[in-house]
């Protein structure tokens, strides 16, 4: 009788095990490289602060990257791998093209300063580097500061194909939105607080010229977006605009990280769909609204939904290593 017990018990724990979603992840820890690299995060604040004076660019394309990442197998820098004649990967996938160049040149800096200690010398994760990293540039912007989880290790592989249905469209409105953020472990109120990432970086024309355009054939422009911004993108976008173009998501303060995104929503100047339904629809409404009035509360959940994120998918023991070179397999 006790075997069969033992039995059944056993076979609940690997039907549990099964059962685990993929944004279950193992556990991360604040302090994790404090016996091993114990200067880390002053080390990748200090390349990523040395990158910010170059380009203001640094602080949207790596936060940006930091969310492809995790959103696409997990943060396990999967996103930053070149793609090889065999292989073709995430960064390229064409949901990823856009992602500026100067997030790929943070971590890489970030991980030449750590390797540059001899302590240290692969022993930190690219993941982790960049989960620091995305850390550093919203403090840079403006934005809260917050003790970064770390112990991810960097994934073993990344294909193009595992982007697609992966990350947010400009097109999406709540439920799609809701649902993929589910589908990772956040909550809806995890993605308005993740979404306020749109107060900083750019577009090109075409992720939204539907909307200033061709919405529908009672109404070229979308309703739901402010009039006289839609005047303002169709002067900065006009149909035959060249495809390099792009313009600021938050039109008012897009060089700082802060509650601004909401009130735009409030007055119609959200740039995507994605964005503006947000405010459309009553369900949200009270979060954007709420986080509009109060810095403090939308700093409070950001980076709730930001530590969230960097657990989604974490690669630990044979399921992970440490990379040398962040761009490349070992």
């Amino acid at each position: 009788m006790a075997h069969a017990k033992l039995v059944l018990i056993a076979a609940a724990a690997v039907l549990i095990l099964c059962q685990i979603p993929r944004f279950a992840t193992a556990q991360l820890r604040q302090n994790y490289y404090a016996n091993i690299c114990p200067d880390v995060e002053s080390i990748v604040r200090d390349a990523v602060t040395a990158k910010f004076r170059q380009t203001f660019v640094t602080v949207p394309a790596t936060l940006r990257l930091f969310f492809h990442d995790c959103f696409v197998e997990g943060c396990d820098a999967s996103v930053i791998v070149a793609s090889t004649g065999n292989n073709t990967a995430e960064k390229d996938h064409p949901d990823n093209i856009s992602l500026a160049g100067d997030g790929f040149d943070t971590v890489i800096k970030a991980k030449a300063a750590i390797d540059a200690v001899a302590q240290c010398r692969n022993k930190v994760s690219c993941a982790d580097i960049l989960a620091i990293a995305a850390r550093d540039v919203i403090a840079l912007a403006g934005g809260p500061s917050y003790a970064v989880e770390l112990g991810r290790m960097d994934g073993l592989r990344s294909t193009a194909a595992s982007v697609t249905g992966n990350l947010p469209q400009p097109g999406f409105n709540l439920d799609q939105l809701t649902s993929l953020f589910a589908a990772n472990g956040l909550s809806q109120s995890d993605m308005i607080a993740l979404s306020a990432a749109h107060t900083l970086g750019f577009s090109h024309c075409s992720r939204f010229a539907s909307r200033i355009y061709d919405f529908s054939s009672q109404n070229p422009v979308d309703p739901s977006m402010n009039r006289a911004y839609a005047a303002q993108l169709q002067v900065m976008c006009p149909r035959d605009v060249d495809p390099q173009v792009a313009v600021n998501m938050d039109p008012v303060t897009p060089r700082a990280f802060d509650n601004q995104y909401y009130k735009n929503l409030q007055q119609g100047m959200g740039l995507f769909t994605s964005d503006q339904v947000l405010f459309a629809d009553a369900r949200s409404r009270p979060v954007v609204d709420s986080w509009a009035q109060s810095v403090a509360a939308f700093d409070r959940a950001f980076v709730a939904a930001i530590t969230k994120l960097g657990r989604v998918g974490v690669k630990t023991g044979a399921n992970g290593n440490i990379r040398r070179d962040c761009a490349l397999f070992n």
